[in-house]
This record gives structure tokens, C-alpha cells and sequence, in this order.
């Protein structure tokens, strides 16, 4: 039996729902971000005679995120060219995959009349567009930069010293959607308010003896600002007087800058809170600062004192730098540290300061380590990658990785 449908005509017409138009729009931008480092060789004779593919290194340098470094090759990088030649490349020196990047090697001339050999791609057209590095390691450069008859009767060689200039051009590319408006905030000041009842002495419930000086403070905000106070005046084992308490093995002006940054949550300017000017005093403020902020458990001034300390090693003070950096556990400052120290233009004073007897009393264990530091740096060369086709199709690579220009060629740094 079928069944029957039945389909009826309204008169009456259906409405439309009707919805508004609306369109968004972003931007792609890209553009490099430019930087440049100079690097002066000293003793460039001395250099002379170091061995084919072994190369002198600047200190590392940032550039759009990146690390970079640059090598020269006093007797060339290519056993092929016999030492005829200096080499100059400029390596990504950082974790990082497929940097597009321009580059500038320059080689300056010192007489001051601004006759630099410079190679670059700064300015010119570029059909491949910039460069792409790969990995850590790639290079760009020239194992034929040049001559070294040619540089040894140069203006860019004077008093026995080269003066190489490099510039780094990183490509970025950003998307950006529209535009937010908003009122911007004003910025916290709870520190001021912290810092000004530190300095007022308003209700404060606690005196600290330090090395014969009286500090006044407030219970609740040290407990606040460090676990070690915080078991001290309200933990189970807390002490039985907790309206005075005498602090141990720290100077009084070290605890008096250690108070300063617990209310107003910054470092102090040393010159201003206890009248220290000179660069070492400094040094040692921070040493010792590093010091208490470890013994009382406040990460964030202990990571700022190593932060100052590592942009502060020097010949005088690294040897005791790097026995506190071993005794606290500051594994930044300690690589700083030991990659200055086995440097060899410093490691001859570095041994003869007074700091080194105590490096080698307090902490024997990085002397062992000191000493296999140096020997890897000894050992260091670099491996090539990439061989040639020998087609003669004028697309050959050689045998080192780099075109027949001697240009671009991908290594890896150990």
C-alpha cells in the first residue's frame, strides 16, 4: 500500500534571516634586522705558521636572535691553496635551522684613507635572494679573501694587528592583524611603597644584629621575600627570639644591600647605598651579595648577581669568581669563568693572581676541569662537509663544501 504526500502552497512568504558583512584584514611585513662587530687581531705574524684550516675566532655576537662569530685562517682554510691565501667567514654560532640572512666582510684599511676590501651583499641584487644557513656551523665567507703577500705589504695591516669588520643583516617576517586600542596602565610602584617603609622604620617589629650594626625591618615581609626567614620567625623551629634576631657570617653592608633589594626588589647602586666606586669593589660587592641571596633562598637577586658578575670577569677577580660560582651552583657564571680563564692571552696572569692559590685550595675539582677546558680549546678544529662532483659543470662543490668562488660553505662547529 503507497503512501501519499501531500504538498500545499502557503501564500504567505517565508522571511530571510539577514546577516552583516564583515571583513578582517592582516599584514605580512619583512624586513632584516642589522648589526655589525669588529674584531682586531693582534700579533698577526705570530699567527703565521698555526697550520692550514686552523683559524682564529672573535668573541660571539648577536644579530635578530641569532649568535654569531667570525674566523679568520692566518695560512688559509683549503690545504689546495697551499698558504697563499688568508681566509674570512662569518659562522651562525647558536641552535638554530634555516636563517635567511646578508652579509658584509670587510677588511679595514688603516692608513684612514677608506681604501676597505669589502665584500657584500648589502645593496646589491640577489637572484637567489639572501642567504640561507641551515644549522649551527654554516658559514659564508671566502677561503680566497686574500693574498697574504699582498696583506702583508698592505695599509690594512699596522703594528702587527688586523682590524675585520663584519655586518649581519637577519631576515624577520612578522603578521600583523588590526590594531588594539586601549589606555595603557601606569607601572606597578609596590616596590616604592616596600621601599619607603624600609627607610620610614614604620611599624617595624624586628631588629637584626649584622656584624655589630642594628637593621630594623618587618617580619612579615622578609618571610614573604625568603624561605629562610620565613622557617626562622615562623616555622616550627623558629628561633625563641624572634624581636631580635644576630645574622651570621655576612658583613653588615652586604646585608644592608641584600635588605635593599628585599623592599625595593632591585639591586642597589653600590656607590650611593655604601659608597663603593671603584670597578673591583663593585665586583667584590656582588660577590658576596651572590653569596647571601643563595644562603637565603632569593633566586631573583642570586641570578642578577650573576648576571653582573658574568659581564664583569676580569683578570684580578675571575679566579674567585669561579670558586663562588663552583661553591653556589652557578653553572652560568662557572662557563663564563672557564672560557676566560683558557683563553690563552689571559690564563698565564690568571694563574699568577692571588685568587688562583684560593681557586686551587677551595675548589681542586675545577682546576680538573680548568685544564680539560684548555685542552678541547687546543683541540678544536673544524670538520667540512660536502663533496664535489668533479662534473666540471661549473655547479661543482669542492671538497671542503664551498662553490668554486670559495664562498658559502656549510661547516660544523664543535
Amino acid at each position: 500500500m503507497g503512501t501519499i504526500i501531500r504538498i500545499s502552497k502557503s501564500k504567505t512568504p517565508v522571511p530571510r534571516t539577514s546577516f552583516p558583512s564583515t571583513t578582517s584584514s592582516s599584514i605580512s611585513s619583512t624586513d632584516t634586522v642589522n648589526a655589525s662587530h669588529e674584531f682586531k687581531i693582534t700579533g698577526y705574524e705570530s699567527s703565521k705558521g698555526m697550520g692550514v684550516g686552523k683559524y682564529i675566532a672573535s668573541e660571539s655576537f648577536t644579530v635578530g636572535g641569532h649568535t654569531w662569530a667570525i674566523y679568520f685562517y692566518p695560512d688559509g682554510k683549503s690545504p689546495e691553496d697551499n698558504s697563499t691565501y688568508v681566509s674570512l667567514f662569518i659562522a651562525l654560532a647558536s641552535d638554530a635551522t634555516d636563517v635567511r640572512a646578508l652579509f658584509e666582510l670587510s677588511l679595514m684599511d688603516q692608513s684612514g684613507k677608506g681604501r676597505h676590501k669589502v665584500h657584500t651583499h648589502f645593496g646589491r641584487v640577489l637572484d637567489a635572494g639572501p642567504y640561507t644557513l641551515k644549522y649551527r656551523g654554516s658559514m659564508w665567507g671566502y677561503k680566497r679573501f686574500l693574498r697574504r703577500t699582498v696583506l702583508e705589504t698592505s695599509d690594512y695591516l699596522k703594528d702587527d694587528c688586523l682590524l675585520v669588520k663584519c655586518t649581519v643583516g637577519v631576515v624577520k617576517s612578522c603578521t600583523e592583524g588590526p590594531q588594539i586600542f586601549s589606555i595603557s596602565s601606569p607601572p606597578s610602584d609596590i616596590s616604592q611603597h616596600f621601599g619607603h617603609l624600609l627607610e620610614s622604620g614604620e611599624l617595624t617589629d624586628l631588629t637584626l644584629e649584622v656584624d655589630g650594626e642594628m637593621f630594623r625591618a618587618h617580619k612579615l615581609v622578609l618571610a614573604a621575600r625568603s624561605p629562610v626567614f620565613k622557617a626562622q620567625l615562623f616555622g616550627p623551629m623558629k628561633d625563641n627570639n624572634t624581636d631580635c634576631i644576630k645574622v651570621q657570617e655576612i658583613k653588615a653592608p652586604v646585608f644592608k644591600a641584600l635588605l635593599y633589594f628585599i623592599y625595593w626588589d632591585k639591586v642597589p647602586d653600590m656607590e650611593e647605598l655604601i659608597g663603593l666606586s671603584q670597578q673591583w669593589a663593585s665586583t667584590l660587592m656582588s660577590q658576596h651579595l651572590l653569596a647571601a641571596a643563595d644562603q637565603y633562598g632569593i633566586e631573583r637577586l642570586r641570578f642578577l648577581c650573576e648576571t653582573k658578575l658574568c659581564e664583569e670577569v676580569a683578570i684580578n677577580t675571575v679566579a674567585t669568581t669561579l670558586a663562588l660560582a663552583e661553591q653556589h651552583h652557578c653553572f652560568q657564571l662557572k662557563s663564563v669563568c672557564l672560557k676566560f680563564v683558557a683563553e690563552p692571552e689571559n690564563l698565564k696572569a690568571v694563574m699568577q693572581s692571588d685568587g688562583f692559590d684560593y681557586l686551587t685550595q677551595s675548589c681542586p675539582c675545577v682546576i680538573t676541569e680548568l685544564l680539560e677546558y684548555v685542552a678541547r680549546i687546543r683541540e678544536h678544529s673544524v670538520t667540512s662537509y660536502g663533496r664535489g662532483t668533479g662534473t666540471g659543470t661549473g655547479n661543482d662543490v669542492n671538497l671542503d663544501g664551498s662553490g668554486p668562488d670559495g664562498r658559502r660553505v656549510r661547516q660544523r662547529v664543535y
